[in-house]
């Protein structure tokens, strides 16, 4: 069982192989000398050994004597017929990684004056662990509640190893930490490569807490720290290898502050960064990109260390920064820091300017920033931090309603919309690993909501999802900064384009039927590829009879008119030359159809008509290079590229 103390909610276990049996208490944890039950660690589902092939048809291992048995050789006239049973693919399920011993991390002297515990509390895991077992995701005998037909597979964790640790951290790091543990000396009575740790003293523990930013010790938080290492690289690597669809990770202690070099911000070794590289290093073909989204309330200034300048991974931060006065304080969560060399691009900060930012603000981050970027960077594995959660997605849930450290209002429903968002990317491999998140009400529903979506449940209704003003201004704030690097993040203008250049094309099929008309080629080299198909004519505009040109900026997919403008370049002018009159266009008109209405007036006076739609976003012959994109030079781009059409068209159809 767990071994929670009926009174205090705390785990009453020792580590078995971590150092002396302790029984002393810290803070309300009480670890006695009895062993960890099994039930606590033990691995969820059996991967089971291959199974054998007959006649191409893979049959699990422990049918095949039963289907071999089945096999039949019959002589129907002449004819060898076999028949076989029918093996139904084993859908993959979603994982869980919980482990009771992370609980031993705590506090070993809390303040005197202080009423409340730590936010950091060793309850958070366990809270989350009884609300997704009391809604009958995963059986526990001590919670007698329906299961499921599908629960959640319990994935076990480990200690991470020293060489794993240091893929993100230093050595030196490394052995602080370990320090913690106490004095490491040989173990004389086990073989030469054996060690203990002698207890440090209590002393020597809070000085060394005093030496560390926002972070508590005692003699077992190495031990936490590993397993919650390990936990986040098991559990990526069980969806990584297949053995489940997708997973959550209630670990702790949390870790995407802590940086190369120092622990920070609760943080001891930075979980998600770990798991992420070595998933990179044992998957090398199948997990080559990974996404991490951080939606923690506070910026994850150690995973964007660690892969600043990584072109493989992409993260992307949702926090609030107030101007780097928030936690972590700096300008590194700062829209403008956006990764160096071969991952300039890859990291993208959502910085919030202030607390208090809802359900609307995430969702709008998401759709206008999150999905579209996501999409583009095509990942092999997403890891979402949040709660906080790993696809990677580092799932924070310090953003959560009546969290008093984030002050956001962030709903489980939002969370569970969010999840559901990241759902297709990497083929749905997803992880979400536990981070932050300091009212144990809130991280439990949320991480319910979480889990409950990637088990496959749709995600509720949302009441409320417009942004803030300032949500908004900060979200299309990075949009503009980041499109030099994503061309999925361009203005409106240019993210329209499609939608426009599918009117124009439905407009060319209306005013080929209506009026006959055809296309004049626009050489490619010459003028911008953006003007294929917006010039059409009546088939007698080489004739020797008047001509309307028509200039016109495209048709307006929201308000349903057809706008039109003077362009600034000098040539718009009416001219009259022989039997050919060119038309200055017509300013402001705003009436549905106006045009037509003019269209219709030259066919029945006997003219003959040039139609040219300017699209409103133009695009180089050999494209636009996104790193130089400004939309003042491409205004007046725009104003160079009509009047060399105008001139080309003068030249090789009007003149």
């Amino acid at each position: 069982m767990d071994g929670i103390n009926a009174e205090t909610d705390m785990p009453t276990s020792n580590i078995s192989g971590i150092g002396p049996k302790v029984n002393k208490s810290m803070n309300g944890l009480v670890l006695a000398s009895t062993e960890v039950a099994d039930h606590d660690v033990l691995a969820g589902g059996a991967t089971g050994l291959a199974s054998p092939l007959y006649g191409g048809l893979r049959v699990d291992s422990a049918s095949s004597g039963e289907a071999a048995s089945s096999m039949k050789n019959e002589n129907l006239e002449g004819d060898v017929a076999w028949s076989m049973p029918i093996v139904q693919p084993k859908l993959l399920g979603t994982g869980l990684c919980y482990d009771v011993r992370m609980r031993y991390h705590c506090e070993l002297e809390p303040p005197k004056r202080r009423l409340e515990p730590h936010p950091e509390d060793p309850r958070r895991i366990y809270h989350i662990y009884r609300e997704l077992c009391q809604a009958g995701l995963y059986k526990d005998p001590q919670f007698n509640v329906p299961i499921i037909d599908r629960p959640l597979e319990r994935i076990r964790a480990r200690e991470a190893t020293a060489p794993e640790i240091c893929l993100v951290h230093t050595a030196a790091h490394y052995h602080f930490v370990e320090s913690t543990a106490g004095k490491i000396e040989p173990a004389m009575s086990y073989s030469k490569h054996s060690h203990i740790h002698l207890a440090m003293p209590d002393e020597d523990l809070v000085r060394l807490e005093r030496q560390c930013d926002s972070v508590y010790l005692n003699r077992l938080t190495f031990s936490s720290a590993l397993l919650s290492a390990g936990g986040a690289i098991e559990t990526c690597k069980a969806v990584v290898s297949g053995r489940v669809k997708n997973a959550i990770a209630v670990i702790r202690p949390p870790g995407h502050h802590a940086e190369c070099n120092r622990p920070m911000g609760f943080c001891l070794f930075d979980n998600v960064s770990i798991a992420a590289k070595v998933c990179q290093a044992d998957f090398p073909e199948t997990c080559r990109k990974v996404l991490i989204l951080d939606w923690d309330v506070h910026h994850g200034n150690g995973i964007q260390q660690a892969f600043y300048q990584d072109p493989n991974v992409l993260y992307i931060s949702i926090h609030v920064h107030e101007n780097g006065t928030f936690y972590p304080t700096g300008p590194f969560g700062d829209h403008m820091h956006c990764g160096a060399g071969p991952g300039l691009g890859k990291t993208i900060n959502i910085p919030w300017p202030t607390q208090g930012m809802g359900d609307g603000d995430y969702l709008y981050a998401f759709q206008q920033v999150v999905i579209p970027v996501a999409y583009d960077f095509d990942p092999d594995l997403v890891i979402r931090e949040g709660t906080r959660l790993t696809k990677a997605v580092a799932a924070g849930f310090d953003a959560a309603i009546g969290d008093k450290l984030g002050e956001c209002f962030v709903t489980p429903t939002c969370y569970a919309h969010m999840t559901h968002l990241l759902s297709p990317l990497a083929g749905g491999k997803l992880v979400a690993c536990l981070e932050g998140g300091y009212n144990l009400a809130s991280i439990s529903k949320s991480a319910l909501a979480v889990t409950q979506t990637l088990l496959g449940e749709p995600p509720g209704r949302i009441h409320g999802t417009r942004p803030t003003k300032s949500g908004a201004a900060t979200v299309d704030m990075v949009r503009a900064y980041q499109c030099r690097f994503w061309p999925c993040l361009r203005s409106d203008s240019r993210s329209s384009t499609k939608v426009l250049d599918a009117l124009r094309a439905y407009q060319k099929q209306q005013l080929c039927d209506d009026y006959d008309m055809i296309e004049l080629s626009v050489l490619r080299d010459r003028i911008s590829r953006s003007f294929k198909h917006q010039v059409l004519a009546t088939i007698n505009y080489a004739d020797a009879v008047p001509l309307l040109i028509i200039f016109h900026d495209p048709y307006h997919h929201q308000t349903g008119l057809e706008v039109t403008r003077l362009a600034d370049a000098e040539w718009v002018r009416t001219l009259w030359i022989s039997t050919i009159k060119v038309v200055t266009p017509i300013t402001d008109m705003c009436k549905y159809d106006t045009l037509n209405w003019y269209r219709d007036w030259a066919i029945k006076e006997g003219f003959a008509i040039i139609d040219v739609n300017f699209p409103n976003h133009i695009a180089d012959a050999d494209d636009v290079d996104e790193l130089d994109y400004d939309k003042e030079a491409e205004t007046a781009q725009h104003a160079a590229e009509r009047a060399e059409l105008a001139i080309y068209l003068w030249e090789n159809y009007i003149e």
